[in-house]
């Protein structure tokens, strides 16, 4: 099904998108340059009538109202099926124009493949994040509009009535760990139900942090740095500070229900979620409370100085079928998207866009229902965003191993060390 967006006459020739901030100064310079003939562009997107927040038509039609000679039309795809459906319609030469990235892991296939455009003239500028997940044997082959990053989430009314304090920006795992305790006690004594955390079932909440806060390069195969991080997981889930894995799955929990609905006092999630929350509380879909972000835990003191988490940015492609005039108003339309006014378009709307300074931040932080306390601001924004997964062949085969070993160690059917070296032969043996 595909969704139109109408737009009018002509317009002048694209130009260098400068803008300057304080993640520094973004500029996008597509080589080719867009003439004021009618252009029509096809673009992926997936579940449009479900998504609460629109940021495929709301990026097209900023775009187009700019460039009123240019028509962009939205292709719905199924997003579970998604990278599946937009394979089989690169095999069979129907593919839109610009193709929307949802997993990064997609874009070596459909790179190496020759499917997708080589971008590598449309510049990343300066406090642009995410760019390097889409760069494959030196040549980029899409343009990041939207980075989130894990945060913490927390309820300062459950944190309030247990008398615990708020997280201050400076949290460790074990501080954590600690705080669940306390949540625990406390929430006992107010009369609440509420456990004080929740972990979702996903093996990235704790196999990516233990990735990237220890600065390993889990595409080696040796997995044993993991353990720690999964020691106190289930210490948490032994002594009811979170739900058990297998309760979790058995379920089908969701985060949003858990934290919405105060079943949990905090949770770590990416900072999508806020904009699920935000309309959720408007609607009555989850409770009213006051809450807040801050930054994800660290493994030490030191390294809460400049926290590091991590997320995959969303990204959008070129096919490479694309040739002329339709070449360059798909590349203008990628420098629009990480430009500063693509990214307070989508702040506007509670997304996190790739792009950050003053203006976006402004944006973000003056819809009603985002907190706008200062420790917010800083989860939101001085966060080292790290990859979730790596523009590699090998890291699809890494990620079966890995979810897996997750389950084994977290329902408790298979020993840590013993599940971690299973992992390990596992992608050994498949990766070659």
């Amino acid at each position: 099904m595909y969704r139109k967006i109408t737009m009018a006459a002509a317009v002048t020739a694209v130009a260098a998108l400068a803008l300057a901030g304080c993640s520094g100064t973004s500029t996008t310079t597509p080589s080719a340059t867009l003439d004021n003939s009618p252009v029509k562009l096809t673009m992926s997107a997936w579940n449009l009538a479900a998504t609460p927040t629109n940021e495929f038509k709301a990026l097209a039609d900023a775009f187009t109202a700019e460039h009123p000679n240019v028509t962009i039309e939205l292709k719905d795809y199924d997003a579970a099926k998604y990278p599946t459906l937009v394979t089989a319609d690169l095999a069979a030469g129907t593919a839109t124009d610009l193709i929307t990235i949802k997993t990064v892991v997609d874009v070596v296939p459909w790179a190496e493949g020759g499917q997708l455009a080589d971008v590598s003239d449309v510049k990343i500028g300066d406090g642009v994040k995410g760019g390097a997940s889409y760069n494959v044997d030196g040549k980029q082959y899409a343009i990041p509009y939207r980075l989130d990053g894990n945060v913490i989430y927390y309820n300062k009314d459950l944190f309030k009535a247990a008398g615990v304090a708020d997280p201050d920006g400076t949290w460790t795992w074990d501080d954590y760990v600690a705080a669940a305790e306390k949540l625990k006690t406390g929430l006992a004594a107010a009369g609440s139900k509420a456990l004080p955390a929740y972990q979702h079932g996903w093996n990235t909440l704790t196999q990516n942090f233990a990735t990237v806060q220890t600065g390993n390069d889990v595409l080696k195969g040796d997995f044993s740095y993991m353990k720690p991080y999964y020691e106190r997981t289930l210490k948490m889930q032994a002594d009811g500070l979170q739900l058990p894995l297998a309760t979790v799955t058995a379920n089908k929990t969701t985060y949003q229900a858990q934290f919405g609905k105060q079943s949990a006092a905090m949770e770590i999630m990416g900072t999508w979620y806020v904009s699920t929350l935000v309309a959720q509380q408007a609607k009555g879909d989850a409770d009213k409370f006051a809450w807040g972000i801050a930054p994800a835990p660290q493994k030490d003191a030191a390294a809460t100085k400049a926290p590091v988490t991590f997320g995959d940015p969303t990204g959008i492609a070129i096919n490479a079928k694309l040739e002329g005039n339709k070449l360059a108003a798909a590349k203008a339309f990628l420098a629009f998207i990480e430009s500063e006014k693509g990214a307070s378009k989508l702040a506007a709307m509670a997304i996190t866009p790739a792009f950050i300074n003053d203006a976006v931040t402004a944006a973000y932080f003056g819809l009603a229902g985002v907190p706008t306390d200062d420790l917010s601001k800083k989860a939101w924004s001085g966060q080292k965003i790290l990859p979730q997964n790596l523009p590699n062949a090998k890291q699809p085969v890494a990620n079966t191993a890995l979810v897996a070993m997750h389950s084994a160690i977290l329902t408790g059917s298979g020993d840590i060390d013993k599940a971690i070296a299973d992992a390990q032969a596992q992608f050994k043996n498949s990766a070659g």
